[in-house]
């Protein structure tokens, strides 16, 4: 089953482990990763409280592996931006990202913050099992 991409549609995502995590759909195809590993979808609380945010492909979203189970509204249309994020270049600087927008930051605006990147499906399984080598490979900021 194909699935159209809606703002706030909760994705679940199987596990290895035969639990799953959940994502919720901000802009820019970029899911909102809930703390909450569950058996199924009536497990995950209502708080919207997220392990990590990342962009993804947007096939993932659409092609029906990854399942629509719900949807979480958002108060109004600019709570659907994902947090800022690093942009990091060849040389190791960053630059933030927000609402579409790159803007020049300092190192200390930049540390600490998700970069940008779209993931594949097996990239965010393997984060959510705790497997770091995606995550290591774009990694690269350094002092500026």
């Amino acid at each position: 089953m194909r699935y159209r991409i809606k703002i706030g549609n909760i994705y679940e995502i199987p596990l290895p482990d035969g639990t799953n995590a959940y994502g919720r759909l901000y802009k820019e195809y970029t899911l909102a990763i809930y703390n909450t590993r569950a058996n199924s979808y009536d497990e995950l609380p209502d708080t919207e409280d997220y392990q990590f945010f990342v962009g993804v492909y947007k096939d993932l979203l659409t092609d029906g592996e990854w399942k629509v189970v719900g949807k979480r509204s958002f108060d109004n249309e600019d709570d659907a931006w994902p947090p800022p994020m690093c942009v990091v270049s060849g040389d190791g600087k960053g630059s933030l990202y927000y609402k579409g927008k790159i803007t020049e930051c300092t190192y200390e605006e930049c540390k600490g913050l998700e970069v940008v990147a779209a993931w594949d499906r097996h990239h965010v399984v393997d984060r959510l099992m705790g497997i770091t080598i995606w995550e290591d490979s774009i990694n690269k900021l350094k002092p500026f």
